[in-house]
């Protein structure tokens, strides 16, 4: 099993390569899907703010282009600011992939880890419809 630090690590990395050329906000994330496989994403932004795409997005619906139906954990690191929590969309994003855990490390290196159900209490999934 990979560690925490190990996913924060490889998210850290991810975030190296966003594009992000109007906030400077470098965000990375990896999801690790129920065989173990791992998936990375980054933000990349554009000009239209709304089809900017977060990172977790990004590695989620990577993972589930490749067939990935059920993601258990979503390491998000930021570059460029503290502790980075995963916006109201992609937590959506997450619920409706199963997400379990998410780890996050803050500006100090401190690792961080919630559970989605902390994150997005209450959610609305696929079972309510």
């Amino acid at each position: 099993m990979t560690t925490n630090r190990e996913l924060l690590e490889a998210a850290a990395e991810a975030a190296t390569t966003s594009y992000s050329p109007y906030s400077n906000f470098r965000v990375g994330a990896v999801v690790v899907a129920s065989d173990g496989t791992h998936y990375s994403g980054t933000n990349i932004e554009n000009a239209a703010f709304g089809a900017s795409i977060c990172a977790e997005a990004n590695a989620i619906t990577t993972a589930a282009a490749n067939g990935v139906r059920k993601v258990d954990t979503v390491a998000v690191v930021c570059l460029d600011g503290d502790l980075c929590t995963p916006c109201g969309n992609c937590r959506q994003i997450m619920r409706e992939f199963g997400v379990e855990r998410v780890v996050m490390r803050d500006g100090d290196g401190n690792d961080y880890e919630m559970t989605l159900d902390e994150l997005l209490p209450r959610s609305f999934g696929p079972e309510a419809l």
